[in-house]
């Protein structure tokens, strides 16, 4: 297990994220970002003139974000912690990616109506044709589509993919992508 996050961090995260759509100078938000598995390699990705926002309500694992971002030298990563509410403390149309992996579940947000406020939200703080990046783990994958689509999101890819989950293993899985559309 060790050996995949390090690898992950190393090689294999940058290498997904940039097939998600990450790119050098992106604002990204890794939303629930646990101890920061997409965060340092979206970090590496985006360089010094992008920025990564790691928000998360855990600040156990935000301390471990910041440590790992201290050891790769990382200047780009603004932690944001959470107490759960849904108001980012972001301006509108600031950012590029959001990466909602593991997160629009029961356990997170067990009523539709704070995943359609958090999806809102999402959608006020990304840029004109702004990207929405879901891994919909423990929720049937029509259902997800349609609650995201139903706040002005359009399907743009779907894909299998191998990646990194929360506890630190490899995990095959869809990956789901958004664009913002206009209200």
């Amino acid at each position: 297990m060790e050996t995949d996050i390090r690898r992950w961090l190393e090689v294999d995260g940058e290498t997904f994220l940039r097939k998600v759509g990450i790119k050098k100078d992106d604002t990204v938000l890794d939303f629930g970002c646990g101890t920061g598995n997409y965060t340092i390699p979206a970090a590496k990705i985006v360089g010094e003139n992008g920025k990564v926002y790691a928000l998360d309500k855990d600040e156990r694992v935000l301390s471990r974000v910041y440590a790992k971002a201290e050891i790769s030298g990382l200047k780009n990563i603004e932690i944001m912690k959470t107490s759960g509410e849904l108001d980012l403390d972001l301006k509108d149309a600031s950012v590029d990616i959001v990466l909602l992996y593991d997160v629009l579940h029961s356990h997170s947000f067990p009523k539709s109506d704070e995943r359609k406020k958090l999806l809102n939200e999402v959608h006020r703080i990304l840029k004109q044709n702004g990207l929405l990046s879901v891994y919909p783990m423990h929720r049937d994958l029509r259902e997800v589509k349609d609650e995201i689509e139903s706040v002005n999101f359009c399907l743009e890819s779907e894909y299998s993919e191998t990646f990194l989950s929360f506890s630190g293993i490899l995990v095959s899985g869809q990956i789901l992508n958004f664009k913002k559309e206009q209200r």
